[in-house]
């Protein structure tokens, strides 16, 4: 007895950031149902549930000429709105403790969050949303000495007074991200540039210490 085989799923995240080319080949395989494989001669048929996320306003990119109305419309069948982090106070701890046990696993270390340093995830304003979120706690990952991650390994600036933002045009992520990559020069530095011995020294594996250096621009 011959089996369905299982639709896959296919997630497509900021969508509102390809280009005019993309979105026409991207619009061709929704309506089509098939794909031009890179170096193949022939299109092959493709059945996929997509799934698309983008923190654009997609009708005013189509009003600005640089979304295509018919994707769309084709991509548009189930909307759902998520709101930013900061209005789901409740949500940011099991996310963190989510961030923290997968990052923590992939260097071999155990870490828990100290509870001063859960009131500073929930006090945070989070203009980065949940990626700003994962970043803060790979990067404390990284820079706590002990097992409990304090607010000084999360290295997130205290929120103005009055629950005001305390960051400025985003320069706060920039200023988090050179602090990391500061503990990981003098950590090169020290061992000679020699990788396994920095990441030894940083309490993370070479996977993860070559992750943050790409990511960092090392």
């Amino acid at each position: 007895m011959l089996r369905a085989r299982a639709r896959r799923t296919l997630f497509l995240d900021e969508i509102g950031e390809i280009g005019g080319d993309v979105q026409a080949k991207l619009l061709r395989a929704v309506q089509e149902g098939e794909i031009q494989p890179v170096g193949g001669t022939k299109p092959r048929r493709v059945d996929v549930r997509l799934v698309t996320a983008t923190n654009r306003v997609l009708r005013d990119e189509i009003a600005a000429g640089r979304f295509r109305e018919d994707l769309y419309f084709r991509l548009n069948v189930i909307p759902i709105h998520l709101a930013p982090l900061r209005e789901r106070r409740d949500d940011v701890v099991p996310l963190a403790r989510h961030f923290l046990a997968r990052h923590a696993a992939d260097v071999g270390r155990r870490h828990v969050l100290a509870p001063e340093a859960e009131e500073v995830l929930r006090r945070h304003a989070w203009p980065g949303n949940v990626r700003e979120l994962e970043n803060a706690i790979e990067r404390a990952v990284v820079l706590a000495r002990g097992e409990a991650i304090t607010p000084e390994d999360l290295l997130l600036e205290e929120p103005a007074p009055g629950g005001a933002a305390a960051t400025s045009d985003g320069t706060l992520q920039d200023a988090l991200d050179a602090a990391a990559a500061a503990r990981i020069r003098a950590a090169l530095a020290a061992a000679g540039g020699e990788r396994t011995a920095a990441a030894r020294a940083l309490g993370v594996d070479r996977t993860t210490l070559y992750r943050l250096m790409r990511r960092l621009g090392l």
